[in-house]
C-alpha cells in the first residue's frame, strides 16, 4: 500500500509506538543496514570501493550496519566524531576514486547549522563528484529542506519508512536525488495520517485485472485521439503509440490533413483519419486532445470541438498541451472522468502565476487546477508527478527520471492515460488508472536509465508498460 509523507514530529512518535511494543532500535537498525547495503550492491560492481562516512547518530549505525553484507566490495569506513580530524582520511579515500559514498553523518535530528568545518567536509564529499548514496536524510538539510548552510548532494536517498516532508521541497531536489522508501525494517505499521502519500510498486500488484479469455475489441474499449498540427505530427503518433501499449482494443487518431500523409505512414492498427467539422465521437469509450495542436492554422473548430466535449461527454477525456487554454473555467458537474495532464509552465498560466509559485507547493497549485475545472483529476507532471484533485488523497508518483524531461515523453503518457481510461473494467476507479499509467511510464524510464543514459522517447513507447508489477529489486 501507498505510505503517508510525514514529518520529523511525526517519524518520532512513530518510533515512539514502535519502541514501545518491544521492538528495539538494534533490531530496526539491523535492517536498515540491509536494505542500504542491497542498493549499495546494485548501484557498484564487485572489487568497488566504498566508502562509509559514519556518523555518531543513528545515521552512523545504519551505515555502520552495512558492512557485514559488503563482503564483495572494497570497504573503507571513516568514523567521523571532528570533522577536521576526518578530513586528511576522507581525502585519501577520494584520491582512490570510489564507486560509492555513504553519507551516514546527520538524519532528522539535525537542528543547528553547521560550523565551517563540517561545511568543508561536506564540500569535499560534493566536489569529488563522486555517486552519493544516502542514509534518509542528506547531510545538512533541515527540516524545511533547507541546506544550513550546505548539505550532502546525493545521487539517491534512501530514506527509512515512509518520505519525509522536507525531503519533497523544491529546494531540496538538488540534494537529495532518486527518492527511494525503505519500508519493511521492523517498525510497526504507520500510525500517521497524510493527504499526502507516497506510490509504491506493490500498489499495483493485480493491475490491472487479467483480461477475460472471451474478450474481444469492444471489451476494452475505443479511444479517440485529437492530435497533430503542421510541425507537430510527431506528437500525435506518439501519443496513438502510448494508447496502443495500453491495449485498447481500438484507437482512432483525428489529425489535420496537411500533416494525413506523414502521421498514417508511421501507424499501422491505429485507425487515422483526417480531421473534419462534422465528426461524431458518441461512439468512443474515452477521447483525448492536445498533443501537437500549436499550430497557428489550427481550425476553429477544434477548441471547440474540445469544449463541446469536456462540457458535455459522459466518456472519460484527457486534455494535454495546447488544449488546455481551450478548457471553460467553470464549476459546473462534469458529466464524465475529466483528466488534464499540466507540466509546471502550463499549470503557471492556468493559474495565473509562475512555475516557480507552482513548485513551491505542487499539492495546493493542483488543488486550485482541479476546482478551476470543475474538480477534474490532475497529474501534474514533473518530478515526483502528483495526482489527485480539489479533494481527497493525493498521490506522488514514485518513479522516473529525469531522461523524462525530453519532447514527446508527455504525448506518449497522455496516450497511454487515455488507452487505460477507455476500458470500461477500469472507468469505475479512475484514480487507479492514473495512478498506475504514470507510474509505469516512470518506470520504463527507470529501466532504459539503467541500460544507456541516451535513450529517447521512441524507445520509451516500445519499454512501456513491459514490467507492469515489477517490484523494486533494492528492497
Amino acid at each position: 500500500m501507498s505510505v503517508p509523507v510525514i514529518s520529523v514530529a511525526q517519524m518520532r512518535e512513530w518510533e515512539r509506538v514502535t519502541w514501545a511494543t518491544g521492538q528495539t532500535d538494534a533490531v530496526v537498525i539491523a535492517r536498515v543496514g540491509e536494505c542500504l547495503a542491497r542498493r549499495a550492491l546494485a548501484l557498484t560492481c564487485a572489487s568497488d570501493l566504498i566508502v562509509l562516512l559514519v556518523g555518531k547518530g543513528h545515521n552512523g549505525d545504519d551505515a555502520r550496519a552495512m558492512r557485514p553484507h559488503l563482503r564483495e566490495r572494497v570497504v573503507t569506513q571513516i568514523d567521523v566524531v571532528e570533522p577536521r580530524a576526518a578530513l586528511p582520511e576522507l581525502e585519501r579515500a577520494l584520491s582512490e576514486s570510489p564507486a560509492l559514498i555513504v553519507d551516514g553523518l546527520f538524519g532528522i535530528g539535525l537542528t543547528r547549522p553547521l560550523d565551517s568545518d563540517w561545511q568543508r567536509l561536506i564540500a569535499v564529499v560534493n566536489e569529488a563528484r563522486c555517486r552519493v548514496l544516502t542514509v534518509d536524510v542528506p547531510s545538512g538539510l533541515d527540516e524545511n529542506g533547507s541546506p544550513m548552510p550546505v548539505a550532502m548532494r546525493a545521487a539517491i536517498t534512501i530514506t527509512v519508512g515512509a518520505p519525509k516532508q522536507e525531503l519533497l521541497a523544491a529546494r531540496a531536489a538538488e540534494f537529495v536525488g532518486r527518492l527511494e522508501v525503505a519500508q519493511d525494517v521492523g517498525l510497526v505499521p504507520c500510525p500517521c495520517e497524510s493527504e499526502l502519500r507516497w506510490t509504491l510498486p506493490e500498489d499495483f500488484r493485480g493491475y490491472p485485472p487479467e483480461r477475460p479469455v472471451d474478450g474481444h475489441k469492444g471489451t476494452f474499449g475505443h479511444v479517440a485521439i485529437v492530435a497533430g498540427s503542421l510541425g507537430y505530427h510527431g506528437a500525435s503518433v506518439l501519443a496513438s503509440r502510448g494508447a496502443q501499449r495500453a491495449c485498447p482494443g481500438l484507437v482512432s487518431l483525428f489529425t489535420q490533413p496537411d500533416i494525413y500523409m506523414p502521421v498514417a505512414a508511421q501507424l499501422q492498427a491505429v485507425m487515422v483519419h483526417p480531421w473534419k467539422e462534422d465528426l461524431d465521437f458518441s461512439k468512443f469509450t474515452a477521447v483525448l486532445c492536445g498533443p501537437g495542436l500549436a499550430a497557428e492554422s489550427l481550425p476553429a473548430r477544434v477548441p471547440k470541438t474540445a469544449r463541446t466535449l469536456w462540457q458535455t461527454s459522459t466518456a472519460p477525456m484527457v486534455v494535454d498541451a495546447s488544449a488546455l487554454e481551450w478548457l471553460p473555467r467553470e464549476n459546473a458537474p462534469l458529466p464524465g472522468p475529466r483528466v488534464i495532464t499540466p507540466h509546471p509552465g502550463e499549470a503557471a498560466r492556468s493559474l495565473g502565476c509562475s512555475a516557480l509559485d507552482v513548485q513551491a507547493d505542487r499539492p495546493a497549485a493542483l488543488r486550485a487546477l482541479s476546482k478551476q475545472f470543475g474538480n477534474c483529476w490532475v497529474v501534474l507532471k514533473g518530478q515526483h508527478t502528483l495526482i489527485g484533485k480539489a479533494e481527497g488523497d493525493l498521490f506522488i508518483n514514485s518513479s522516473g527520471n529525469s531522461g523524462l524531461a525530453q519532447g514527446g515523453s508527455g504525448d506518449l503518457l497522455a496516450g497511454y492515460i487515455a488507452g487505460w481510461l477507455a476500458q470500461p473494467k477500469l472507468q469505475d476507479d479512475p484514480c487507479g488508472a492514473l495512478r498506475f499509467a504514470v507510474f509505469e511510464h516512470g518506470a520504463a524510464a527507470d529501466r532504459l536509465s539503467e541500460r544507456r543514459e541516451n535513450w529517447i522517447v521512441e524507445e520509451l513507447a516500445d519499454e512501456l508498460g513491459r514490467f507492469r508489477t515489477q517490484k523494486n529489486p533494492s528492497f
